[in-house]
């Protein structure tokens, strides 16, 4: 199988969490066929080959990006305007998924990216709350209730061809609880941390082209 092969039947089949704290709800967009036909589209054009990729570990989809299309940090209006694949969702921007093809555009665009690099993210599906976005570190409850869950789904990602050193989005939590599992687990040789997307897009707009030069160069170093 290609490495997208691989990904397409992962998120045909990827479980939802069995335990939630009171409140919070899944991001699961993989029981709508167009989102899968779309998700379909995008690792057959993207992820051919079976060569292994190096791992970028995102937090958890958010509810304008890959929470929304099925893939990662790709809102629909990159969906259709950079990864050419035409869709008829609300064409909502989403930060994150902004920076994330500027820096692509710079690696060398989408073909050139995708064949060296997985988007993934600590949790595989993402959470609300109240109507707003939540991180699985927000609650120390859903952290704790997911760790099986997220180390499980990881190993299956890893499993598909990951380069032994991944790298975290996200510089605070995301890394630290990272860390954490990669001494537990041994998922990966070694993680670093890359500023997340959204902090330098909402705290750092000025520096972006200095941050989409350092993804860059860390990534191809």
């Amino acid at each position: 199988m290609t490495f997208g092969e691989k990904v397409i039947e992962y998120y045909r089949t990827v479980p939802l969490p069995k335990r939630l704290p009171k409140g919070v709800e899944v991001l699961y967009p993989f029981n709508d066929p167009t989102v899968l036909k779309l998700t379909q589209l995008f690792c057959t054009k993207y992820y051919s080959g079976s060569h292994p990729r190096t791992f970028l570990i995102g937090i958890n989809p958010g509810r304008f990006g890959g929470g929304v299309t099925g893939i990662p940090f790709t809102d629909p209006i990159r969906l259709e305007e950079v990864l050419d694949i035409d869709n008829k969702m609300d064409k909502k921007a989403e930060l994150s998924s902004k920076f994330i093809y500027d820096m692509i555009d710079v690696y060398g665009g989408p073909q050139d990216f995708y064949r060296d690099c997985y988007f993934t993210s600590v949790s595989p599906l993402g959470f609300v709350k109240d109507g707003k976005n939540l991180n699985y570190y927000d609650i120390r409850e859903l952290q704790d209730l997911l760790e099986d869950y997220m180390v499980t789904e990881l190993r299956k990602q890893i499993a598909f061809g990951a380069k032994s050193a991944a790298f975290s989005l996200g510089m605070g939590k995301n890394i630290a609880f990272l860390k954490k599992l990669n001494e537990k687990h041994q998922l990966f040789e070694s993680i670093e941390a890359l500023p997340h997307p959204r902090w330098i897009m909402q705290y750092r707009l000025k520096r972006k082209s200095e941050f989409i030069d350092q993804y860059v160069n860390t990534i191809k170093r």
